[in-house]
């Protein structure tokens, strides 16, 4: 049986590490998306009345009314609808990310934790963000907990909680997208006909799975911040 191509491999030469090739493939598919569902919508004869049937203009309006939604029912912030552009990027390049890794002979992104981590430090920064944004300089206080006394505890606990926070975000993803897509690869190559299929389905819904766990956990810490406690 041969070696199976990487063809991130080949398109990086060996010189330009094939994460990066394959988050700018990623991205490129998800621009050329965009511009098309753009494009559909400015074209459309009336903006408000939606395709019949199944379009890339019903497809995408469905995607962002699911994450309006979606993000509002998570974070409970007042206008949560600022925050939609961010999650929904996120979520989206998460998962197209996961889907790669389907494509044989390719890797998924996130299956490397130099990505993983990277979207981990990007929304740490952003909860902190909304939290100086939503509470300004109190949001300080809640490093120090909710009893004055005892901050002297609590400032190392909630300083080491809040710093784990993108380690654990990494590491999740990075973790199950390596297991599943190596999973795939065994069992991929070991049988050709059925067995494939059946774990291509799995392999599907971890993708899926991941992408929210990684959202949620994200909106969860942006409610965390935005809200005093």
């Amino acid at each position: 049986m041969g070696k199976s191509v990487n063809f991130l491999e080949l398109i990086g030469g060996g010189r330009v590490p094939e994460v990066l090739v394959g988050t700018w493939l990623v991205m490129g598919i998800l621009l050329v998306l965009g511009f098309i569902a753009r494009l559909a919508l400015t074209r459309a004869k009336d903006p408000v009345v939606p395709d019949r049937g199944f379009s890339i203009r019903s497809a995408s309006e469905m995607l962002v009314e699911w994450l309006d939604g979606f993000v509002d029912e998570v974070t409970e912030v007042h206008g949560y609808r600022a925050l939609v552009p961010f999650f929904g990027s996120l979520f989206v390049l998460i998962l197209f990310c996961n889907f790669l890794g389907l494509v044989p002979g390719m890797e998924p992104p996130t299956g490397n934790s130099d990505l993983t981590f990277a979207l981990g430090t990007v929304c740490f920064a952003y909860f902190i963000y909304q939290g100086f944004r939503h509470q300004g300089g109190w949001y300080l206080k809640s490093f120090l907990g909710p009893y004055l006394p005892l901050a002297f505890l609590m400032l190392p606990i909630e300083l080491a909680d809040n710093l784990f926070r993108p380690f654990s975000l990494g590491i999740r993803l990075y973790a199950n997208m390596f297991a599943d897509h190596t999973v795939l690869s065994i069992f991929t190559h070991l049988t050709r006909v059925v067995i494939p299929l059946a774990f291509y389905a799995l392999g599907a819904i971890v993708c899926v799975i991941q992408a929210l766990i990684f959202l949620v956990l994200s909106m969860a810490y942006v409610r965390l911040a935005s809200h005093e406690h």
